[in-house]
């Protein structure tokens, strides 16, 4: 069976309870996965195979008032049985067409320079038109 790929919505919460290993970072919250579905500025495109979720890419659409339309792309996660067989890149695709309907005229994501695999996957996708190598810093605040 092909893996079938989807924009997940509200009638997919129970699918999310079907994840392999190590596709998201930590376990998923029913709370945050509810707000996340829910707001139409957050979007995910899951990749599935026999009823569980193998890979996903998440974006955030965002305007500002001095900049166009972009996509955030927040994160992309694929099994590690899964790595390797263009999952990722069909995730990407389908996000950066999707953001195109939005009317963002930017997708934009951040990895870490050592991040060999991230780095490639961007590199190869056909709308990765510029790379900045640089150094980034990021300052975190708690709020709780």
């Amino acid at each position: 069976m092909p893996i079938e790929y989807r924009f997940a919505s509200t009638k997919d919460k129970a699918l999310f309870n079907q994840v392999d290993e190590d596709v998201f970072d930590e376990a998923i919250s029913a709370v945050s996965l509810h707000q996340f579905l829910t707001d139409e500025r957050h979007h995910i495109v899951v990749a599935i195979d026999e009823g569980h979720i193998v890979g996903f890419v998440s974006a955030v659409d965002y305007f500002h008032p001095d900049k166009p339309h972009e996509l955030w792309l927040n994160e992309v996660g694929v099994a590690a049985t899964w790595r390797q067989h263009g999952i990722a890149s069909r995730l990407l695709t389908m996000m950066f067409d999707h953001g195109r309907s939005l009317g963002c005229q930017e997708a934009w994501v951040l990895t870490e320079p050592d991040n060999l695999a991230a780095n490639r996957l961007y590199r190869s996708v056909a709308e990765a038109a510029e790379t900045s190598p640089m150094t980034t810093v990021v300052h975190r605040f708690r709020l709780s």
